[in-house]
């Protein structure tokens, strides 16, 4: 229950994200916002890993899978992230990243030998089934534009990399993956943004900066400890049908930041993510152990 209400709090300031990276995106090139996030990231977690010594030695097998996690999780994924968040709205965002669950699921079942159970499939699909209920409004379609097609590409990379993620926590500890994959992430991304967006001119307010700094550290560092510590306990598989619940994270959000009305196809569509969720990651209360005959006839 910890593992999971951990993966929750991480869920929560992810979905949370895509309200901020809408407002960000209009106060900064968008591949600035990814390039100065992995900066202040990258600079916290090397002073956290010098005050406590946290260095690990790392092998070639181990940048085996830090190289294509870097480029594929890192570099493809925020450059499509907040490119896509150009032209399109937090919540639509939202709903095509929830996706990755069922990605996840798959790519863990292939090389990951992880279980798929019946219940997880009908609990994804329920929480699936809220998320277009969700964002859909009951049930209207989506255009296809670049934006969208950016969005799907975040999808992917993102399952992709927790699978590889998942693959290196088993070789190093949680932080060591991070700190080493965000400080790659950060020399992948920075050179990318300069050259991508090197004539923009941009003049942020003060409350952009701040609003920059703080998501660097809670939904960029704090949240990638957590997720990918907890990752190793309960498994990708089921580790990512909590990212159903970002769409309902982002529609409060942008409700309580941008105005953006909440309909009655929206509170019940949040109600079978929820339900979705629950189904699919609920264990249960363990059995109570009977006594042996010894234990019974032994005194108080």
């Amino acid at each position: 229950m910890r593992s999971y209400l951990l993966l929750l709090l991480c869920v929560t300031l992810w979905g949370a994200n895509f309200v901020f990276g809408s407002i960000l995106v209009r106060e900064f090139p968008a591949l600035h916002v990814s390039a100065y996030r992995l900066t202040l990231t990258t600079l916290f977690l090397l002073a956290y890993a010098a005050a406590t010594r946290r260095f690990s030695k790392v092998t070639w097998r181990d940048i085996a899978y830090l190289i294509p996690l870097v480029l594929i999780g890192t570099l493809l994924n925020q450059v499509s992230f907040f490119t896509g968040l150009l032209t399109t709205d937090a919540t639509t965002a939202a709903l095509i990243l929830s996706l990755a669950p069922i990605f996840t699921s798959i790519l863990a079942r292939v090389f990951l030998k992880e279980p798929f159970t019946a219940r997880m499939a009908v609990g994804s699909v329920l929480a699936l089934f809220g998320v277009f209920f969700v964002v859909g409004h009951g049930g209207a379609g989506l255009r296809m534009t670049a934006g969208i097609w950016l969005m799907f590409a975040a999808m992917i990379t993102f399952s992709l990399s927790i699978i590889l993620m998942r693959k290196l926590t088993e070789r190093l500890d949680a932080f060591a993956a991070t700190l080493y994959s965000t400080i790659l992430g950060f020399a992948a991304v920075y050179p990318v943004a300069v050259w991508r967006e090197r004539h923009v001119d941009f003049h942020p307010h003060w409350w952009a900066w701040a609003l920059l700094f703080g998501s660097a550290l809670l939904i960029q560092c704090m949240c990638s400890l957590i997720w990918n510590g907890e990752l190793r306990k309960v498994g990708a598989a089921k580790a990512s049908i909590f990212l159903n619940l970002q769409p309902f994270v982002a529609m409060v959000f942008g409700f309580v930041m941008l105005g953006t009305p909440i309909t009655w196809t929206q509170v019940i569509g949040s109600v079978l993510i929820v339900g979705g969720v629950v189904l699919a990651t609920w264990q249960g209360l363990p059995a109570p152990k009977l006594k042996t005959a010894a234990q019974r006839t032994e005194a108080p």
